[in-house]
């Protein structure tokens, strides 16, 4: 990377912090942005500190996403980066006392025809009755925020009210597990002139009252995504979230990861809980991406995918144990046309639902940009009636077949039908049934593919070797090819969520 002569100006500045007292003060504000850079990529907390310290701008930006090959910040830098902030608004706190002492000063001294007497009383009486004034109005947002559900003009009003006194707004992403519950709390009810923004906010076995409190505390215009992981919500839970995710009117993401929803056992009041939750998806008016991982909703797709107003962009339903109904929905529905992301793994697929996917991949081929199927039980057979709907999709990017019972045929038909996609840019294969130790069952399952040792006698490189042989001879090397592996799963993902 060939850096500008201004970014190896203001490295060279930086790099000698003893006299940044002599050249700080007069320094151009259009210049500050460029040597915070060069403080953070060269290391220079001292110089981060001084430099947000007196920061000239109203908005102070740091970060945003890497570019390769570029480390993450320094973590003394961020820490120095931080007190900057605190004695900036210190600094800055002082500096409107010293003066609104002035003013008042100076209007006492021109009202020469009142006694001193007089005018001290005066004083103190407006100084106490300000002061009242500001204790009963944090009073009064307090009783507010003991509210659980708020209408949108309350919830718009009582943050107005809370900004006044806000200098400086921190955005940020937060992470929040049983550990760190009481410090964001804490974080987030603190008042003063530092606020605390977030945009992407993702919990872990956390119960849902405690998910209730964070949400409600969290301002209302900022929040952009919600994850929720290894939760026992329960069905009742998840229905008493989405009311309060529904004020949130710039929510975009709702990711529901292992939240002990079964819908396979059947209760009394299970279709009044699936009102409920129909209902509360509905209020979700921009959502555009919905993720459920392993809930078990066979059949009940219909019931929570209707109800959304917006048409979904991003759609995963991993371990849903999906239904051919579900499937047959999933194929009609309003969210066909605009998927560019979908995830289907470890549903299994057969003769009965392969017509319905076929129709969706139809339906779906000028916006889906990546498809997994892995785990889906594809055999030989299964893979031929679907490749020519693959090969339709115009806009495929990315595609992964992980962990389904292919052999080398298969496979070589598979690849044969890739290099003929001009968008497709990774595939991820499954290793051939011809790779295991003997003993594999006809039809095997994920999980005994997963388990099954491979046979370490043969030339694990063979494989690969002819499938990129099939792309070089057709001009495709510009496509990555790989088997599953805990490596190549990884880079797939990096590179997955990067090109959304």
């Amino acid at each position: 990377m060939v850096l500008s002569l201004l970014s190896l100006c203001a490295k060279e500045v930086v790099r000698d912090h003893s006299s940044s007292h002599s050249w700080l003060r007069w320094m151009p504000k259009d210049l500050y942005r460029a040597l915070l850079e060069a403080a953070f990529s060269t290391c220079r907390p001292l110089a981060v500190g001084e430099l947000v310290q007196r920061w000239p701008e109203l908005t102070l930006r740091v970060g945003g996403r890497r570019k390769p090959g570029q480390t993450a910040p320094n973590r003394l830098c961020i820490q120095s980066m931080l007190l900057g902030v605190v004695r900036g608004l210190t600094d800055h706190r002082d500096l409107k006392r010293e003066r609104g002492q002035k003013k008042r000063d100076g209007e006492l001294n021109s009202n020469e025809s009142t006694n001193v007497g007089e005018r001290t009383e005066s004083s103190g009486s407006v100084s106490e009755e300000d002061l009242s004034k500001g204790v009963r109005r944090r009073m009064e947002i307090e009783r507010k925020r003991e509210r659980t559900v708020l209408g949108s003009s309350e919830r718009d009003a009582e943050e107005k009210e809370m900004d006044r006194d806000v200098v400086v707004h921190v955005r940020a992403d937060l992470f929040v597990n049983g550990r760190s519950w009481e410090r964001v709390h804490s974080a987030l009810s603190t008042s003063g002139p530092l606020k605390l923004q977030c945009r992407y906010l993702r919990v872990e076995e956390i119960s849902v009252p405690s998910i209730s409190i964070l949400l409600d505390l969290l301002p209302r215009r900022g929040l952009l995504g919600v994850d929720i992981r290894y939760s026992s919500l329960g069905v009742a839970g998840l229905a008493e979230l989405l009311p309060l995710l529904s004020t949130f009117p710039a929510l975009k993401s709702l990711r529901l990861h292992y939240c002990n929803l079964d819908f396979r056992r059947v209760h009394p009041s299970q279709s009044e809980a699936l009102g409920e939750l129909s209902q509360g998806l509905a209020r979700l008016q921009e959502l555009r991406h919905l993720s459920l991982t392993a809930l078990r909703l066979p059949g009940q797709l219909r019931v929570l995918l209707s109800s959304l107003p917006q048409p979904l962009e991003i759609l995963e339903l991993p371990y849903l144990s999906l239904s051919p109904a579900d499937f047959a929905y999933l194929s009609c529905s309003h969210h066909t046309s605009t998927l560019q992301q979908l995830d289907l793994s470890e549903n299994r697929l057969d003769e009965n639902t392969l017509p319905s996917i076929r129709r969706l991949l139809s339906q779906a081929s000028g916006s889906l940009q990546h498809l997994s199927l892995s785990g889906c039980g594809l055999t030989d057979g299964l893979l031929g009636l679907l490749l020519p709907s693959l090969g339709g999709c115009r806009a495929l990017k990315s595609l992964a077949l992980a962990l389904n019972p292919l052999s080398m045929a298969g496979l070589m038909d598979l690849v044969k039908m890739a290099v003929r996609m001009p968008s497709l840019r990774q595939l991820l294969y499954p290793n051939p049934l011809e790779d295991y130790q003997p003993g594999l069952p006809d039809l095997p399952s994920s999980a005994q593919l997963l388990d099954w040792p491979l046979d370490e006698t043969s030339d694990i490189n063979l494989t690969s070797n002819k499938l990129n042989r099939v792309l070089i001879d057709n001009g495709r090397s510009d496509i990555f090819l790989t088997c599953y592996s805990w490596d190549a799963a990884k880079y797939f993902c990096i590179q997955f969520i990067h090109s959304v």
